[in-house]
């Protein structure tokens, strides 16, 4: 049984499956920037988010990960033209099976940065933790 402080000392294990082009790079930027973001954050770079399957979440979960957030470039703005789209569509294909499976959906995230946004993948990285 788990005292108290090692209660407080737990940190969420975090899985970021990020866009090579717009959220990796975010995060590269708010990294180069020394922005604060939870240590326990491991990031997957993917050439393209439309190359993200659901099986990829769920194996993250499974795995030991406490979370894990796939974001995409803003839409009109893929690199291979409409590879965002498609992961906007496996979004709540992704939650419905989480809930199906009895894991609360909260512990997927869905958004979408862009290169310059090192400060705002930050904030919704750290909203996530919480």
């Amino acid at each position: 049984m788990a005292t108290g402080t090692e209660r407080e000392q737990w940190t969420p294990y975090i899985l970021g499956i990020f866009c090579n082009w717009c959220s990796y790079a975010g995060a590269d930027g708010a990294g180069t920037a020394r922005m604060q973001r939870p240590a326990a954050l491991r990031i997957v770079r993917v050439m393209c988010s439309g190359r993200v399957e659901p099986e990829m979440v769920f194996r993250g979960l499974k795995n030991g990960a406490d979370g894990v957030i796939v974001s995409t470039c803003h839409a009109g703005d893929c690199h291979y033209v409409a590879g965002n789209y498609k992961t906007f569509r496996k979004g709540p294909i992704i939650t419905k099976f989480l809930e199906q499976m009895g894991i609360n959906p909260k512990r997927f995230r869905l958004t979408n940065v862009s290169a310059s946004e090192g400060a705002e993948l930050t904030e919704i990285i750290n909203d996530f933790v919480e």
